[in-house]
């Protein structure tokens, strides 16, 4: 056979991802901060978006139907009906209704005292004022960080140049938690000075506040914080010295140790135990980052559940067709109508996948209401085994956008604030061959169980056995790698605390 070359004209079909489809994909797993972030930006990048003012700021939503249907059509930029909310029933309802109590009103401003002078501020808010006085946000406090606290008792409790010096380099080295792990050799090499003096330094800063600051490892910390409270007798530095049988709870090996009865070692460990481990962390405290809900669960009087999308969390942009018709109308070259033609359809485009992405999340948030009625309405020992496959099954999506719906997406239920990720958990077999349960529910289980704990320590076997009798099929390592995740002690570490009360 000759190889010689041809032209061949095939036919196919392949999926092409356009760069639209993969931004849609992009927006759909962003959270809500995320996309609100990027909404300013294209707002910002684009003439022809603006933000939609005419909103109904108090989130309401209009009466919707169990089947979804609306009484009314939107108003335009307004969410579609089956957008924000949708009845979604349950088989039992005794007490969804109980649980659920929904806040009315909003506080009054009421009149603000301005120190007696209401022309010390000429306007409210984060402007100056006339006559030059701060303006409110200007006026803001902050917590003092742990190198500041150190840096003022630096400056009053050290007077030799020298050793404010190397106190300050320590202090630099301190970490969050307040300890100091540096070479003190290298620190004297780096400092042209000798290591005893550095020494010297750091037994100066121990003193500092707070108590147990600049301690090189857990033992020193609550050594320096006993010899300030002057508890640190021979007994108790015994018991600093031997924290490893204090963590295995071994009380005969620390009473001989530290020549001491049961009735002392355990005033002695509780007084370890009111200690701080870690006296960096009341500085520098990382500001609690607030859980914005994208989806709201209410319980109707019927003993439906309504879910809705919160309009709090969703960026609302309109297209500005008035504003495109007249900049259209005066474009005088080809590049900017060209420029002009890509931004309306990028302002469409938005729009249109902004409306996509909170439909896909409502859709699925009903679906897993429909799904975790008996944890909504029950509690956590109810929750049902769900996969991915389920949800996407019952709506008629695929599995990768399910995953990606649920994922840093947040709904308020009565029950508090829960990630959708949250409902999805693996099923563990029933002994009786009936429904599988949710390991979330097993792991819920085993906790009650130890710490319902009264005369009898529960071992790993025994909860198997209890387990076992109300219907769940589970080995032992399971049960064990379940109290491990959780952080509960196994049986003989828990016998040993009770026996000795330690």
């Amino acid at each position: 056979m000759a190889l010689t070359p041809r032209l061949d004209l095939r036919q196919g079909q392949a999926l092409v991802m356009t760069p639209q489809l993969q931004q849609a994909i992009k927006l759909l797993q962003m959270s809500s901060i995320e996309l609100t972030v990027y909404v300013d930006n294209e707002l910002e990048q684009n003439p022809l978006l603006e933000r939609d003012e005419t909103a109904d700021e108090s989130g309401g939503t209009e009466p919707v139907t169990a089947d979804g249907a609306a009484t009314e059509a939107p108003a335009e930029g307004e969410a579609p009906p089956d957008e924000r909310g949708d009845a979604v029933t349950g088989a039992d309802h005794a007490d969804a209704a109980e649980t659920w109590h929904e806040e009315a009103g909003r506080e009054g401003e009421g009149n603000l005292d301005y120190a007696g002078d209401p022309e010390a501020w000429s306007t409210r808010g984060g402007t100056a004022a006339a006559d030059g006085l701060p303006g409110l946000d200007q006026t803001l406090t902050r917590p003092v960080s742990l190198r500041e606290h150190l840096l003022e008792q630096l400056a009053v409790e050290i007077h030799d140049p020298a050793d404010r010096v190397i106190g300050s380099h320590l202090i630099d080295l301190v970490d969050e938690a307040g300890y100091i792990t540096s070479d003190f050799t290298a620190i004297a090499e780096l400092l042209s000075c000798e290591a005893a003096r550095v020494e010297k330094t750091l037994s100066l800063l121990q003193r500092f506040d707070p108590a147990g600051i600049f301690a090189r490892n857990l033992a020193e910390c609550l050594a320096l914080q006993l010899k300030e409270r002057d508890r640190f007798d021979p007994a108790m530095q015994a018991l600093v010295e031997n924290l490893p049988l204090l963590a295995n709870r071994d009380a005969q090996q620390l009473m001989r140790v530290c020549r001491v009865d049961a009735a002392d070692l355990a005033q002695m460990v509780a007084e370890i135990k009111a200690l701080n481990p870690k006296p960096g962390l009341a500085f520098d405290k990382a500001a609690a980052e607030i859980v914005v809900p994208d989806v709201l669960l209410r319980a109707l009087p019927d003993g439906n559940w309504a879910v809705e999308l919160n309009s709090e969390s969703l960026p609302r942009v309109l297209v500005n067709n008035r504003y495109y018709a007249e900049v259209s109308g005066a474009t005088r070259n080809k590049k900017e109508k060209e420029y002009l033609s890509e931004r309306y359809q990028s302002a469409n485009w938005l729009v249109k996948a902004l409306h996509q992405r909170a439909t896909t999340i409502l859709k699925v948030s009903r679906e897993i209401v429909r799904q975790q009625d008996g944890f909504l309405r029950h509690g956590v020992q109810h929750l049902k085994p769900l996969i991915l496959r389920d949800i996407a099954s019952a709506i008629e999506m695929h599995e990768s956008t399910v995953s990606r719906v649920t994922t840093n997406k947040y709904i308020l239920t009565p029950r508090g604030i829960y990630e959708l990720k949250y409902f999805f958990t693996s099923a563990i077999a029933a002994a009786s061959g009936e429904e599988a349960h949710s390991a979330e529910a097993v792991r819920f289980r085993i906790r009650s169980l130890i710490e319902a704990e009264s005369g009898e320590i529960l071992s790993d076997d025994r909860i198997v056995e209890i387990l076992m009798k109300e219907g769940i099929d589970i080995a032992r390592r399971t049960v064990a790698k379940y109290r491990e995740a959780m952080n509960i002690p196994s049986s003989v570490r828990r016998r040993r605390e009770r026996t000795l009360q330690l």
